[in-house]
């Protein structure tokens, strides 16, 4: 089934600068079957190509979200599957595209997870709290996901 877009015209063409922003994660939430969050991230990395904009985005998984940032392997034994991370290529695009993953060290340590369960390049930081108050002090914009 094909579905035809109606018109839509835009009354606030937006044009981005400097895009500093922060996504904090601490649960899922879905548009449709994809994580609300990795979509906003998406937006805002079109968003910021499209205006010619220098982009510095960085996502902090923590709380019910900090599974995201497991390998397979890992994420099997922790949400007790066999079908491995489903998440993982989300991550690993938006890595792709220029957005830093952390995982909350907290959140981490709470489930008795390493940093050899992350997926490769995801950096762990001393809890979420602290780096999401870091990061506002240092002018990123915060983006909630919960």
């Amino acid at each position: 089934m094909s579905t035809q877009a109606k018109p839509l015209h835009i009354d606030i063409p937006v044009k981005l600068k400097d895009v500093k922003i922060l996504f904090s994660v601490a649960s899922l939430s879905f548009e449709g079957d994809l994580p609300a969050a990795a979509f906003h991230m998406g937006l805002i990395v079109k968003d910021a190509a499209d205006s010619n904009a220098s982009l510095k985005a960085i996502a902090v998984f923590h709380t019910n979200a900090g599974h995201v940032t497991l390998h397979d392997e890992a994420y099997n034994k922790d949400r007790n599957i066999n079908t491995g991370n489903p998440y993982r290529k989300l991550v690993t695009d938006l890595m792709d595209k220029g957005v830093a993953v952390e995982l909350c060290g907290a959140t981490a340590a709470a489930h008795g997870w390493g940093n050899e369960d992350t997926i490769p390049g995801i950096k762990v930081n001393t809890d979420a709290m602290a780096r999401v108050t870091e990061l506002v002090q240092q002018g990123f914009v915060q983006i909630s996901e919960v």
